[in-house]
């Protein structure tokens, strides 16, 4: 808890900053450095009293300053601590120790702060890309845009911790907030649920992207919000990277030279112990003026997959990161044959305002195998990073899909985007499973697509798996053959002639089976299924509950194009606070209690209250019987 004191001096937590100076393998020294304010004019000698907890909120120190004079209404304090046997953060163990800093005057307690951080180190190499703590550790990252799906821009603490879950479930430990700094809670939940971070400034410098952006203020107030940023977030344990903007158009002539040491000085006032970068696109150095003012710690660069191998003979000395990669594009159940063709969609820069060759339902293909023309499909994206040592790591574009940029259509009824691993209601796409197979130890056997189809169809059925030398399927009982991935392909394929029953993968390594699953022809819809994240909210009047609407057959099997009318109403002390089923071009409201299924799923995002109670959530569909399911406000 918080304590809080009201008195004539004061401490601001932007004025408070805590880094990890060094470590011997034994102990860690910490640098403190804190700036203290007063509201009275003269001066009045002010000590600081610090005292440290660790990751249990147990006390493990304490220490008090000499006293200190004000001038002009501050003092500054620099302090070094020793913290013996620290626990580190770290992905797997983000431990967080917090500092409770009391300001006295005269001996008596004016104002106390607390702040959070870790203890890491962490460094970029021009040759083996990044180490956390002394160990070489791959960045497996995603952009993620500000917006929360049906809830919209107003950030919603317990909406992103559940985006960080289902990310954290795929093996991604590292999010670039593009292109600007995400709330400070959505950090304290990186710290906490072990998120590297790439903290971004803004999209825009001089040079105009549209007519009224950022450029009308960058002259003003760049430098100002590049610090403001760091000032805010430097003791995220999470935050190892400034990025002071993306694919710039200084990077064209000198101005961007100019403009990046700038920012670069402007960033290292305040902050010198994380490296800063920049999310460019021009892979040759003596076309780079912002690469060739060598003001950047780490360069990053999007897309281009196809130079990363040289990349070092152009910037000899320099380190890399991926910053944005594959622009693939994908709509959750949609499967068109074959699956092997890619699709370029649009096809180049001309086409993006008037594209009209993609499918009548403005919906793009569940299989890897559709990309912007500057992008590339995922698999090709993260063979890339994963082949290129020097990489330290991707960041893909997207985690989830978002509002707006509905790319490759260009108009109505598109509203949201197509690039996530995650649709906007939160259900993994496809392609998920291609990276949690790569990005995880556990074992992962993903069989697509559903098996529910017209005689007389052929169907592509891809399998992503790992944890095994091959995957063997068989349709209603008779082998169709074994697969192995090879090293250009993260997935397995088999062709084949349609048939009611059932199709099975099994996966196994020298022999043994590893994992199996089985898909069966759904039958027609006769039950809803409603599965929640949780059963007790708090009473608060921000918490929240996912509710995920299934469509299913009588056994139990999801009906894989069922469309069918959803309406929800609720009892108690709660509301609906949106709905949503993933397809980019349903242009029903995100706070509608009716809404279509999109391939047997949709989504209710229930809201607490301030009051305790029961909260019970119905829900119908016609020709269905309606179902609901109870939960409870604390």
């Amino acid at each position: 808890m918080k304590l809080v004191f009201h008195g004539n001096a004061y401490i601001d937590k932007k004025d408070i900053f805590v880094a990890t100076s060094g470590f011997d393998g034994l102990t860690a020294t910490i640098s403190i450095a804190a700036t203290i304010k007063t509201y009275i004019p003269e001066n009045r000698p002010a000590k600081l009293l610090l005292a440290v907890y660790n990751h249990q909120g147990r006390l493990i120190g304490k220490t008090d300053t000499t006293s200190l004079g004000f001038k002009d209404g501050m003092t500054t304090v620099s302090i070094k601590k020793e913290i013996d046997k620290p626990y580190l953060w770290s992905n797997n163990f983000p431990n967080l120790y917090t500092l409770r800093v009391y300001v006295l005057l005269n001996g008596k307690k004016e104002d106390v702060t607390d702040i959070r951080f870790g203890i890491r180190t962490f460094n970029f190499d021009s040759k083996k890309g990044f180490f956390l703590n002394s160990k070489p550790l791959k960045l497996l990252g995603v952009c993620l845009h500000h917006d929360l799906g049906a809830l919209g821009a107003a950030f919603n603490k317990e909406a992103a911790r559940r985006q960080l879950k289902i990310l954290k479930e795929m093996g991604c430990n590292a999010i670039r907030f593009s292109h600007n700094p995400p709330a400070s809670a959505m950090l304290d939940l990186c710290d906490e649920m072990g998120f590297l971070v790439i903290d971004e400034a803004y999209d825009i410098w001089e040079k105009k992207k549209n007519k009224y952006d950022y450029h009308m203020n960058f002259d003003e107030w760049a430098v100002k919000d590049a610090q403001d940023m760091v000032l805010r977030d430097r003791n995220h344990p999470s935050v190892i990277m400034w990025s002071i903007g993306n694919e710039q158009r200084e990077q064209f002539d000198s101005s961007g030279t100019l403009i990046v040491k700038k920012l670069v000085d402007a960033i290292k006032a305040v902050d010198n112990t994380r490296p800063v970068t920049t999310a460019l696109t021009e892979t040759f150095a003596e076309k780079n003026f912002i690469a060739k003012a060598n003001a950047l710690d780490v360069l990053g660069f999007n897309y281009k997959l196809y130079d990363y191998e040289t990349l070092p003979k152009r910037f000899p000395g320099q380190k890399f990161v991926a910053t944005e990669t594959a622009s693939a594009l994908e709509t959750r159940g949609v499967y068109q044959f074959p699956s092997d063709s890619i699709r370029i969609w649009p096809p180049d820069y001309k086409a993006q305002d008037t594209f009209a060759h993609g499918n009548k339902d403005f919906t793009c293909s569940a299989y890897d195998n559709t990309h912007a023309y500057w992008g590339a499909t995922h698999e090709k994206s993260w063979l890339a990073v994963k082949n290129n040592p020097h990489i330290a790591g991707l960041f893909v574009w997207s985690g989830f899909d978002y509002l707006g940029e509905p790319l490759p259509y260009p108009k109505f009824p598109a509203r949201s985007s197509y690039y996530g691993i995650v649709d906007l209601a939160g259900f993994p796409k496809d392609v998920y499973y291609m990276y949690q197979s790569e990005w995880t130890d556990k074992p992962v056997l993903h069989v697509f697509p559903h098996w529910t189809w017209q005689q007389g169809d052929t169907v592509d059925v891809w399998a992503y798996y790992n944890n095994a030398d091959e995957a063997e399927l068989f349709l209603n009982g008779k082998s169709a053959g074994k697969r192995q991935k090879t090293d250009s392909s993260l997935h397995v394929m088999w062709r084949l002639p349609y048939k009611q029953g059932a199709i099975k993968v099994v996966t196994r390594k020298q022999g043994k089976q590893v994992l199996a699953k089985e898909i069966k022809t759904a039958g027609k819809p006769e039950r809803i299924e409603l599965i929640a994240d949780k059963g007790i909210l708090k009473a608060n009047g921000k918490d929240l509950c996912f509710v995920i609407v299934r469509i299913t057959d009588r056994n139990g099997n999801l009906v894989p194009d069922a469309a069918n009318r959803i309406e929800f109403s609720l009892a108690g002390a709660g509301k609906i606070a949106g709905t949503d089923n993933g397809y980019q071009a349903d242009t029903v409201s995100l706070k509608s209690p009716v809404r279509n299924c999109w391939k047997g799923l949709a989504l209710a995002i229930i809201q607490s209250g301030e009051k305790k109670g029961n909260i019970t959530l119905i829900v119908k569909s016609p020709g269905l019987k309606s179902t609901s399911i109870s939960l409870k406000a604390n």
